[in-house]
């Protein structure tokens, strides 16, 4: 297996641990750490073996995927993260075949929603349908610094999305960023009222620069993601076709494809298309993560701990997937993996979706 380690890796290791993820805007106290019945065991043991490098802020490289970023575009931008419809009567989504992440966790009534996450919106087109907001989806887009787009949410959401500080952009209370969301007339025909709201690439790029909202990392954020060519993990077990139960409703299916070194999705029975441009969702890494999921309301809305958090999961990549490690310390720290000798988890250079699934569920290989 062919790995790209660069001779600085070791002292870019060093600095970014100085550097660390530093406190920003929307810091909050963390919540106490979990008592060992609400969390997996999990420990992280020290790391003997160095990692690839991590890509650099202000460099041309995309701190989300490892691959060069469209020009004009760089990574000291905030990534815009926006939240996806996913039941199916809302499909087929938008823009999701773009994303440089797809976050997915349940919702309520055993459906789920999606999260896209995308570091240059340039050259992305439609996304949606723009859905209404939970606190976990603020958490996962608080880890990497993201300006949040919703349509709505759950009014524990509201009251977190103040609290927390969190850059949110909704279209249902305000009108304030009319100008990139609208309701389109096809949806609205053919989904539904609360199925039709779109934003795109084009309008985001166009209208942020005329909002107030901070549009940069801070000089000490740095993600801790690393890359490399062939992200394919030793001693994985055999992972051509892998099953992810989120409830009786949803299992998404990834299937590998040889040919292209990435994972074909599929849910609901059929591939999970891109409705721009009909093609199917292909991602090179696949990771999941057990995470203690809690009804709360008679609605059916959960609680789903993160921050404060680690327990277990799977990571896969090139055909082959191993157990791992995760852990998000503070609402305002991204979710981080390791390896069962307490190494962090090295992705294939691409794209990434990270499923989000019950304490008493599991990731299958085929």
């Amino acid at each position: 297996m062919r790995k790209k380690y660069r001779a600085w890796a070791l002292v870019l290791a060093f600095v970014l641990m100085l550097a660390g993820c530093g406190p920003k805007e929307g810091t909050v106290t963390p919540e106490p750490s979990p008592s060992p019945s609400e969390s997996a065991d999990v420990t992280f043991p020290p790391s003997e073996s160095p990692a690839p490098s991590a890509p650099v802020l202000g460099s041309e490289i995309n701190p989300l995927t490892g691959l060069p970023l469209p020009e004009g575009s760089n990574a000291t931008q905030r990534p815009v993260a926006v939240m996806l419809n996913n039941i199916r009567k809302a499909l087929p989504q938008q823009g999701n075949s773009q994303a440089d992440i797809i976050y997915e966790a349940l919702a309520e009534g055993g459906i789920t929603r999606m999260l896209g996450v995308y570091q240059s919106m340039d050259g992305v087109g439609e996304v949606g349908s723009v859905r209404s907001s939970r606190p976990y989806y603020l958490e996962l887009a608080l880890g990497l610094d993201a300006i949040y787009l919703h349509a709505g949410g759950s009014e524990e959401a509201y009251a977190d999305i103040v609290k927390w500080n969190v850059t949110a952009l909704d279209c249902v209370r305000t009108t304030d960023y009319s100008k990139i969301f609208w309701r389109d007339p096809g949806r609205l025909k053919n989904n539904g009222y609360e199925h039709s709201v779109l934003t795109s690439g084009a309008a985001i790029m166009e209208n942020f620069p005329t909002y107030s909202f901070r549009k940069e990392h801070s000089e000490d954020f740095s993600l801790p993601y690393t890359f490399t060519e062939d992200g394919t993990p030793d001693g994985g077990v055999d992972a051509k076709v892998i099953r992810v139960p989120f409830s009786k409703v949803k299992t998404g299916i990834f299937i590998y494809d040889e040919e292209t070194g990435k994972y074909l999705v599929e849910e609901y029975g059929q591939p999970l298309v891109d409705g721009n441009n009909g093609e199917q969702v292909a991602v090179t890494n696949v990771v999941t993560i057990r995470v203690n999921c809690k009804t709360i309301d008679d609605y059916g809305r959960l609680r789903v701990d993160l921050s404060g958090y680690k327990g277990d999961g799977w990571f896969a990549c090139g055909g082959k997937m191993v157990e791992i490690a995760w852990e998000k310390k503070d609402l305002n720290s991204p979710i981080t993996y390791a390896l069962a000798d307490g190494s962090p988890v090295v992705f294939g250079e691409g794209n990434s979706y990270v499923n989000l699934i019950p304490l008493s569920n599991e990731a299958k290989a085929e």
